[in-house]
């Protein structure tokens, strides 16, 4: 895969904005996904989604957050998985997609997977 010199600076960018979230907690649907995000600098708190058996064990679990930055996959599971944790949590808690959104934007579509950032690893470390 290409990765342009925008792509590696506006990833590290991402990733500090990341580290500043410090009232915040990031959900991600498994282990690979929550390895991907440490292996490119990310610091702070990962919740695994498929640790909780449910959605409704997960809601309850993170109810007491004070915002979910939520960086599910872009493939159809994970958007009912974003759309399903919204509607069980939007009241109770802040939910946060801007994340999710700028990853598409600076991936320029390329990482559908959270996963997938492993392929950045070498430029951000």
């Amino acid at each position: 895969m290409l990765v342009t010199e925008q792509e590696i600076q506006d990833l590290k960018k991402f990733v500090f904005q990341l580290n500043l979230m410090k009232d915040s907690v990031v959900v991600v649907e498994g282990k690979n996904d929550a390895t991907a995000l440490k292996n490119i600098g990310f610091s702070g708190k990962i919740i695994e989604f498929h640790k909780f058996g449910g959605i409704v064990n997960f809601a309850d679990s993170v109810a007491h957050y004070e915002k979910l930055i939520i960086l599910f996959d872009r493939d159809r599971k994970g958007r009912h998985l974003t759309g399903k944790t919204i509607h069980l949590l939007e009241r109770r808690i802040k939910i946060d997609l801007s994340f999710k959104r700028r990853l598409t934007t600076i991936t320029k579509g390329k990482i559908r997977f959270v996963e997938q950032l492993v392929c950045y690893e070498s430029y951000l470390v």
